[in-house]
């Protein structure tokens, strides 16, 4: 069956009414009939599905245990209101790959893999790429199960409802050890394809990316029976810092600073504020991103101290700059006619898992350039093109 083919069998699952678009999140409802959809098509393509001890599902086409292992795939959870292609293409292309392959009459000699990565937005518990970092180490076992959503449910006990044991969470290196080669196909976050006019393309570096977490602490009080003078709100602070962090970024080169999430507490119309918290995604393609960070963070304690309240800054995840293996990605630009190198601002389960195993990306040209809103898109001609290039990846690297 073709990747578009696929995807429209999807097209109604998770859609988000209130903010457009598409909202899974891991192990809620949405993502887990995404689950039993893939496992279901694997199924029919005659491969093996498994969960491991961290909630990835893996389907195996022989048996993974010789090191040598091809895997490919993606994730299919989404930000809040996000596109129709991010993750589940990947997801979508490789399982199609594996079709175009059996119809090849393609028997391969090194064990192929398809996997769907768990958390991989980290829309539900905050951390990005949270299944790929739990099976690699990247992130400890105790500090991810304490990670809680906005309802207050912590990544343990949704881990246990969906069937897992959070006493086995975290690194997995037998699992990691089957796997000689990882390659995951992404619709792309940007218009380098666009401007190149190309369909497709590997993928040549991520750049550093981190989110910091910044709590503002105040004085709640009535908006009504309070003078302006007598107010410590923390309102005012945390709007500072949302344009201090545009304003700092723009010194840096090539610097992105977002804020996407605040949150006041309690969050009344007619209630001054007694704490806000926001999330600030921050991400350099070259020096320290912690720096820019730092700058931002003397510029929002400032203000937080001039309104007469407290500031406390906690990282909660950092991933630096990620050159993908150059000789493998060399090797599928020449296999595929020569396709561009490109790099991104976008942070993938390819790029965690490239710290310990050759990994490369295929990006699939999006006209709109737009991700992670529903504008997100690929032409369905594109799409197929990037299914077949995955196929002629595979059957290359399981030769």
């Amino acid at each position: 069956m073709g990747t578009q083919s696929l995807l429209d069998e999807i097209t109604d699952v998770g859609r988000d009414s209130a903010r457009g678009g598409y909202s899974r999140h891991v192990f809620a409802e949405a993502e887990t009939e995404l689950r039993e959809w893939f496992a279901e098509r694997a199924e029919g393509a005659g491969l093996e599905v498994e969960t491991d001890r961290n909630g990835n599902l893996w389907a195996w086409w022989g048996e993974p245990d010789s090191g040598d292992a091809v895997v490919t795939g993606s994730h299919v959870d989404s930000v809040p209101g996000g596109g129709a292609f991010d993750g589940p293409l990947g997801v979508a292309s490789a399982l199609s790959a594996v079709g175009t392959l059996r119809e090849r009459g393609f028997r391969p000699g090194k064990p192929l893999g398809v996997v769907v990565f768990a958390e991989e937005e980290g829309g539900r518990f905050g951390v990005p790429c949270l299944g790929s970092r739990l099976l690699t180490g990247a992130i400890d076992a105790t500090a991810a199960l304490r990670l809680s959503d906005t309802d207050g449910v912590t990544f343990a006990e949704a881990s246990a409802k969906a069937g897992l044991d959070p006493g086995r969470v975290g690194a997995d290196p037998a699992r990691l050890g089957r796997i000689g080669r990882f390659v995951e196909l992404h619709v792309e976050q940007g218009r380098g394809l666009v401007d190149v006019a190309e369909p497709v393309a590997v993928g040549s570096s991520v750049i550093a990316h981190g989110r910091w977490r910044f709590s503002f602490s105040g004085q709640g009080n009535h908006a009504g029976a309070t003078l302006l003078c007598d107010r410590a709100d923390p309102m005012l602070p945390a709007a500072h810092a949302v344009t201090a962090a545009r304003r700092i970024a723009e010194k840096f080169p090539m610097a992105r600073a977002t804020v996407g999430r605040l949150v006041p507490t309690p969050g009344g119309t007619n209630v001054i504020a007694s704490t806000v918290d926001l999330w600030l995604d921050a991400r350099m393609p070259e020096g320290d991103v912690r720096a820019l960070v730092a700058e931002i963070e003397a510029a929002s304690s400032a203000a937080a101290a001039e309104e007469g309240c407290s500031l406390v800054v906690s990282e909660e995840s950092l991933s630096g700059e990620v050159l993908f293996d150059p000789v493998l990605r060399d090797e599928l630009s020449r296999l595929l006619g020569g396709v561009p190198a490109l790099p991104t601002g976008a942070g993938h389960d390819a790029a965690v898992l490239a710290d310990v195993l050759p990994s490369a990306m295929l990006y699939v040209r999006n006209p709109t350039g737009i991700s992670h809103a529903p504008e997100e898109f690929a032409e369905p001609a594109d799409v197929e093109r990037g299914s077949a290039a995955l196929a002629d990846v595979l059957e290359y690297l399981c030769r």
